[in-house]
């Protein structure tokens, strides 16, 4: 096996499927499969999701929203995927463990770097929700800066798209996908993979993002094989 310890980064959109918005259970029930075979495998799993399939911050301004409340609403969507999650998994048999940015027991442990490394060194997947607990940051930004806290090998990023284009592959049918990209390159091509603070804390702490499809089932084991299924920044 290629990695000891991994961060997978989960879209709030992608859980939702077809719909839009919700959650869908067959997209559910196949992210707590590939995630179980992972583990079972003997790889240590740290998770950060998304809440955009309930509620995004960035869009409740628009519709009046204060900022911070807007993303604190946004937060607490990424505790209920979170929950969701933890629910597939404990449910086939996968120890799991949320984890909360902001202190909410009986939901979730606080989090800290050390008991969460603790759960994942018992083989239990810690879900971690909540963003960084501050407003103004996406989870892109909490996903980089968990992968670097708990020591991670490197943050995988799941997608609806298997990796990173010269341009929309959804919108233009001439992009060309990269197998690797820098930071740098990624930054000045305006390529939309992290927002500029998640780009940013990676590369200064040259922590390796690999972007992939993880809503095709086995994906997720084809490439922590080292499989060339998607693409690499570093």
């Amino acid at each position: 096996m290629k990695y000891n310890r991994i961060l997978l980064k989960l879209s709030g959109e992608s859980l939702a499927a077809g719909a839009g918005q919700g959650i869908d259970t067959d997209r559910l029930n196949s992210y707590a499969r590939q995630i179980m075979a992972a583990a079972r495998s003997g790889v240590q799993i740290g998770i950060v999701i998304g809440g955009g399939n309930i509620f995004r911050g960035l869009k409740g301004i628009d519709r009046g929203f204060d900022r911070v409340k807007g993303d604190q609403m946004g937060m607490l969507a990424t505790v209920i995927n979170s929950l969701a999650l933890s629910s597939a998994l404990e449910a086939i048999g996968q120890p799991s463990q949320v984890f909360t940015a902001i202190r909410m027991e009986p939901i979730g442990l606080a989090y800290s770097k050390w008991a969460a490394i603790g759960a994942m060194e018992k083989g239990t997947v810690a879900i971690i929700a909540g963003g960084t607990g501050n407003p103004y940051f996406t989870t892109d930004t909490g996903a980089a800066l968990r992968t670097i806290e708990i020591e991670a090998d490197v943050m995988f990023k799941g997608t609806r798209v298997d990796g990173v284009y010269t341009a929309d592959p959804e919108k233009d049918p001439d992009a060309v996908k990269y197998d690797t990209i820098t930071f740098d390159e990624m930054l000045a091509k305006n390529l939309k993979v992290m927002d500029l603070t998640a780009t940013v804390m990676c590369k200064e702490n040259n922590m390796p993002v690999a972007v992939f499809n993880m809503d095709v089932e086995g994906n997720l084991a084809r490439i922590l094989e080292g499989e060339n299924i998607g693409t690499v920044l570093k």
